[in-house]
Formats: C-alpha cells, structure tokens, sequence
C-alpha cells in the first residue's frame, strides 16, 4: 500500500508551510515591491497563520469539511484576489473529494489539479501569465507525467517538487499579462513572481513532509 496522508497530517503540513511562509517574509516583499503591490507576503502570511491558530479545530474534521474550513479561511483571512483564488482552490477540492478519508498517490493528484483549474477559472489566468498558476501547473503536469510513465511514489513526489521550482523559475522571463507588473514597461521580465514563489514554497513542503515522513 502506498503513502496515505490523513487530515490530521495534512494539518501538520500547513503548519509547516506557513511556518516557511513567515521565514520568506523579507524576501516575498522586497520581490513584490518590485513587480507587485507589496503586500502578498502580508496577506498570504495572515491567513497562514490564522490556519496555524485552529490546526486543532482542523484536526477534528473530515478531509473534505477540513478542505472547505482552510478555503473559506483563507478567503476570509488574506483578503483581496490571493484570498479568492486559494479559497477557491480549496472549496474545489473539498467538493471533487467529498467522499474522500485520506489522501493517496490518486487523490492527491485529484486534489492539486481541481485546486489547479479551480484558480485559472476563477482568476481567468493561464499558465505563462506570470502567477502562482505557473507554479503549480508545472508540477501538477510533472506530477501527470511521472505517473502515466510508471514512476514509483518517491519519484512522482519528486518530479512534483521539482515541477514546483520549475514553474516558480520560469516566471523570471516570462511578461505579466495581468496586475502591477504588466503596467511596467519590461512587464516584470527578469523577476520571479512572488506568487509563484509562495506558491512553490507549499508545494515543496508538501512534497518534502511526504518524502520524509511517508516514503
């Protein structure tokens, strides 16, 4: 039987995530100065830690009211697009997995790429716009790629965290298509986005929590 994450870990791995999150602080912003308004560390930070104060309450819960409870946390608690787009994700997922008890090789994937679509549809972005879509699209299809190839678990884990940083380093040439950085006159060319690096930053915690801890 392979790896099996229950609700109570996932938890732990928010904790950890947001953890790594608040340690990024100085460096998310001086990077949304640049390209952005300043304020994604902040916000997204908010919300992380507000999950952080009721990871007991989490724990409670079954996977799917535990998914639904983090998105209209984050909803509420970030505020602004970054809150709609992650609260989105997460109501997405607590719906495609509401039948679901722990998350596996399978419905894991299910869950990042519903979480996946659900931000493009509701921000109406696309992979190569310079988002946190790009981070998470990359290794949500490195993910796709090594299954279908027959990869073991430890190395879909592994294409998934490198897909991540992947998708977060190619931001730095790519043009913004849309926010502050597309008003500038290199539209953003030559940075990383800073959503693409938090974003990357969850999915390497989750892969690495699952590598140490399941595989």
């Amino acid at each position: 039987m392979g790896f099996q994450i229950t609700p109570e870990e996932y938890v732990d791995y928010i904790v950890l995530a947001g953890e790594e999150i608040e340690k990024n602080g100085e460096y998310v912003t001086e990077l949304d100065a640049k390209t952005g308004d300043g304020d994604h560390w902040v916000n997204l930070n908010t919300g992380f830690q507000k999950l952080i104060s009721m990871q007991k309450e989490l724990k409670g819960m079954e996977l799917a009211s535990m998914l639904n409870r983090i998105g209209m946390t984050l909803m509420s608690a970030i505020g602004g697009s970054s809150g709609i787009l992650y609260g989105s994700g997460y109501l997405a997922a607590s719906k495609a997995l509401k039948e679901t008890k722990v998350l596996d090789i399978d419905t894991l994937y299910t869950f990042l790429q519903t979480e996946l679509t659900a931000i493009m549809e509701r921000g109406k972005a696309k992979p190569g716009w310079k988002t946190m879509i790009d981070s998470l699209y990359e290794a949500v299809e490195a993910y796709r790629a090594a299954r279908e190839e027959g990869q073991d678990e430890r190395q879909v884990i592994e294409a998934l965290r490198r897909g991540a940083a992947e998708g977060r380093d190619h931001t730095r040439e790519m043009e913004a298509v849309k926010g502050r950085a597309s008003y500038q006159t290199n539209k953003g060319v030559g940075e990383l986005d800073p959503g693409a690096v938090t974003m990357c930053i969850q999915l390497e915690c989750l892969s690495d929590y699952i590598i140490k801890h399941k595989l």
